[in-house]
Order: structure tokens, then C-alpha cells, then sequence
């Protein structure tokens, strides 16, 4: 599974915020360290808002900042936050009397593996990835780093996965 920008800049965001110390974070300082537009950190900051994970503080001396611990946000609360979180197979028109239990099976399938992909992000904290680290059991990356590596899908990406659901 491959995550959408948006949630990959959620998550850098929050770090950002947890490497910040509970200080406030201009969302203009944050667009320019993580080379993220204004307007798409703002859009971003709202969803987190609003989902509990930050606090955005209005006005000239504003920001936002962590709502919670570091240690209290599992990454794998943000991907729910940001990401729809099921899976459905349609069949064409002509093959859904027939292939209904068929799909309904595969639905479960690909439920089943999406609970097992976020269970494993349930075991990351937000204070994992701000301070490099892994949870216990788990190894670094492939590379020998230790930084979290957030790969996003492109649109072109996006557009295959649409092109393959609507054969």
C-alpha cells in the first residue's frame, strides 16, 4: 500500500511539531522546512486539528503545536486520520449476480491486510519517527538508516490504481 502526499506531509508535519518541543510552529516556517506550500500546510493543519492531534493557535503570535505527547500519537491513527481505510472490489456490471460472493470474499481479503499493514504503524509513535528510532522488534531501514522513509503515490500512481478498479 502506498500512502497519499497528503498523509505523508500529516506526518512530517507532526514531526516537525514534536521536534518543536510544545513551542509554537508558524505554519510558514513549517511550508519552508519541509518545502511544502503554505496553502497545502494549512489544509493539512486544519484535518490534524480536527482530528485531535494538534492545537492551532490563531493570530500574530500564533501556530500550531503537538495536542498531545509525541508518545500518545501512533502513526498509525494518522494514516486512519488521513486515508480512507477500506478496501472495496466492484465487479462489472454484467458479473455481479454471479461474482457478488466472489467479491465479497476478496473485500474481506483486502480488509484483513489493510488491519494488518495499520496494526504495524500502530506499533510507531509519533516520538518513534521525531527521534529516529524504531519500536522495539522492528529493524531500520533497508538502507542502515535510521530516518523514517515516507514514500507518497504519485497521480500517476493514484490514476493506475483507478484505471485497475474500474476494469
Amino acid at each position: 500500500m502506498r500512502l497519499t502526499k497528503t498523509t505523508s506531509h500529516a506526518i512530517r508535519i507532526l514531526i516537525d511539531c514534536a521536534q518543536a518541543g510544545g513551542e509554537l510552529i508558524k505554519v510558514a516556517e513549517i511550508a519552508g522546512r519541509l518545502e511544502i506550500t503554505p496553502l497545502n500546510v494549512f489544509k493539512i493543519v486544519h484535518m490534524l486539528s480536527r482530528a485531535g492531534f494538534i492545537v492551532a493557535v490563531r493570530g500574530r503570535n500564533g501556530g500550531v503545536r503537538l495536542a498531545r505527547p509525541a508518545a500518545e500519537i501512533r502513526i498509525g491513527d494518522v494514516v486512519r486520520a488521513t486515508e480512507i481505510t477500506s478496501v472495496e472490489v466492484e465487479s462489472a456490471a454484467e458479473d455481479r449476480k454471479r461474482s457478488k460472493k466472489g467479491a465479497r470474499k476478496l473485500n474481506t481479503i483486502f480488509d484483513e491486510a489493510l488491519e494488518a499493514f495499520i496494526s504495524v504503524l500502530d506499533r510507531h509513535t509519533l516520538e518513534d519517527m521525531a527521534q529516529g528510532r524504531t519500536a522495539p522488534g522492528v529493524s531500520d531501514a533497508p538502507d542502515g538508516s535510521s530516518k523514517p522513509r515516507i514514500r507518497a503515490a504519485s497521480q500517476r500512481d493514484e490514476q493506475k490504481l483507478r484505471s485497475l478498479s474500474s476494469d
